[in-house]
């Protein structure tokens, strides 16, 4: 198996990766379909505010699943990118400009209020934009609905019809799961307000199933009848969904660990209206640096652009193919070892041929569709971190100097992903290490060890040019423990807080090999107030 052959069906039934058991579990469901039927993927957007990854992550992983289902059935797919912008503004999410004019909109669909940024249609088409902005930037292959023209254009008014026609299935199946107070007020229908525009949270006191009606009361005590379709009504959100699920024959949507609850009473509702709920699956929710679930309306965690400066696109992908049913922190921490992560499994990828499991179990071989790139990248991010650090250059040129010393083969040209992580490491560096570094003085018995360890490089140098970088490293634990450093991890530490101002590095050897052994020891008499 070549590292670009697609990986074959019976390889795709046996391999263990979650989005290949995703698609068994849905191979089961549509197996006796007609061959041309599609095979409908989901997710959804609150467009109340700006993406973020957490949607990212979303779309990701259900493209994912979407890739493995292609490689083990022939059903033609499609995957919907579904905008919920015909919602009601409920409150004015705190990281948006013109909070004030924001706040005189409250209760309007949000494709019917002023964009506050300046460039749209509307608040709601501005949040549509940005979300395909991103969603092209990572190619994925997507059709995007809005809710609002599916409502107004008359698209739903079939599964519209069906609520109305089984409205007490419905309410008998939401109104336990509701407190006494809303209980009284509660409809799966929201009419929109024809003198106002608001959507209005209502008591429905007549149904006309015949005409498509509902007739609701307003605060003013007047009766009005209004048409449940054609944009005239929206559903609240967990009818809505599963609205959604019917009209547009939704065989698969994930969602996150908090709407397990409403996946089920969304999925009681398909039924009552007599479809078949999708399969999917729930995962974890993204945590910021406090610990805190990410929330669009408090912008807090990581942006996509944020996530972009720093590190490449499949870094980011990685992470949310890696463990989905357990939480973990987005924040800019977790980015090094992302990137690193993705290397590693990268250049595992090729090796594993003669194993296609392997292969198709590797991350990349789903981040990249079945086609990762063949790129092998010499260095580590965190290693390009700490020769930013060192050498205090944010030059490219000089940074590939350093680079071609330690692999004479290495250009821009034959690796295109180590040159962009070169553009990252000076980001990251300049934002979130160079701030935070902070320089000690050597201990007496620190000293004497790194004095020691310039004498061993200077002979490991001479002697073992071929293998410098475990010769070095091999020396440097020879000295940790000669000098009596215990743990030895305290030898490394005091290594990376006097040098490098930082309480943890790379593979120190490397390191060394990479940054050049005379220019190390300059560095350690410098930091030791030695002569050079």
């Amino acid at each position: 198996m070549s590292p670009d052959q697609p990986v074959t069906r019976d390889v795709a039934m046996e391999a263990k990766a979650w989005p290949f058991e995703e698609a068994r579990k849905l191979l089961k469901r549509v197996e006796k379909r007609s061959a041309d039927t599609p095979v409908v993927f989901q997710t959804g957007f609150g467009a109340s505010g700006l993406p973020h990854i957490g949607t990212f992550g979303e779309v990701a992983r259900t493209a994912m699943v979407r890739h493995a289902f292609e490689t083990i059935d022939d059903h033609p797919t499609r995957l919907i990118s579904f905008s919920d912008d015909m919602d009601g503004l409920r409150k004015v999410p705190t990281n948006l400009p013109n909070q004030d004019m924001l706040a005189q909109h409250l209760d309007k669909p949000l494709t019917k209020i002023p964009d506050p940024f300046g460039t749209h249609e509307s608040f709601g088409h501005h949040n549509n934009a940005r979300l395909r902005a991103f969603l092209d930037t990572f190619e994925f292959d997507y059709e995007f609905l809005s809710a609002t023209e599916c409502y107004e254009s008359g698209r739903f008014d079939e599964t519209l019809l069906k609520i109305l026609q089984n409205y007490d299935k419905v309410i008998n199946i939401v109104l336990p799961t509701l407190g006494s107070e809303r209980q009284a007020t509660y409809s799966p229908f929201l009419p929109i307000c024809a003198e106002t525009g608001n959507v209005l949270q209502v008591p429905i006191i007549e149904r006309n199933v015949d005409a498509g009606t509902i007739v609701y009361q307003r605060e003013d005590g007047k009766k009005v009848e209004t048409l449940v379709t054609g944009g005239a009504c929206k559903m609240q959100w967990k009818a809505d969904w599963a609205m959604r699920w019917v009209a547009l024959d939704v065989d698969y949507e994930m969602a996150g660990k908090d709407l397990i609850e409403s996946v089920k009473l969304s999925s009681k509702i398909t039924k009552a209206i007599g479809g078949t709920p999708p399969e999917g699956f729930n995962f974890e929710l993204f945590l910021d640096d406090k610990g805190q679930k990410i929330s669009k309306s408090k912008g807090n965690g990581l942006t996509i652009d944020e996530w972009l400066r720093y590190a490449s696109p499949e870094s980011l992908s990685l992470y949310m193919f890696n463990s989905p049913r357990k939480a973990k922190r987005l924040y800019f921490d977790v980015i090094p070892k992302a990137v690193d992560e993705y290397i590693t499994h990268l250049g595992n990828y090729e090796g594993q041929t003669e194993e296609p499991v392997k292969q198709a179990q590797n991350p990349v071989w789903h981040i990249h569709t079945g086609h990762p790139p063949t790129e092998h990248v010499p260095l580590s991010f965190n290693l390009l971190l700490n020769l930013v650090s060192a050498s205090n250059s944010d030059d490219r040129d000089v940074l590939w100097g350093f680079i071609r010393a330690y692999d004479e083969s290495a250009t821009p040209e034959n690796h295109p992903l180590l040159d962009r992580l070169v553009d990252y490491a000076v980001n990251y560096f300049k934002d979130f290490v160079e701030p935070t570094k902070t320089f000690r003085a050597a201990t007496g018995e620190e000293k004497a060890a790194m004095l020691d360890l310039i004498e061993r490089f200077e002979r490991v140098a001479a002697e073992r040019p071929n293998d410098l970088a475990d010769a070095l490293q091999t020396e440097v634990y020879a000295t940790g423990k000669d000098h009596g450093f215990e743990p030895l991890r305290d030898w490394f530490k005091a290594l990376y807080e006097v040098l490098l101002g930082q309480s943890q590095g790379p593979r120190f050897g490397s390191f060394v090999a990479l940054f050049g052994v005379e220019k190390t020891i300059a560095l350690m008499r410098e930091k030791l107030g030695e002569p050079n």
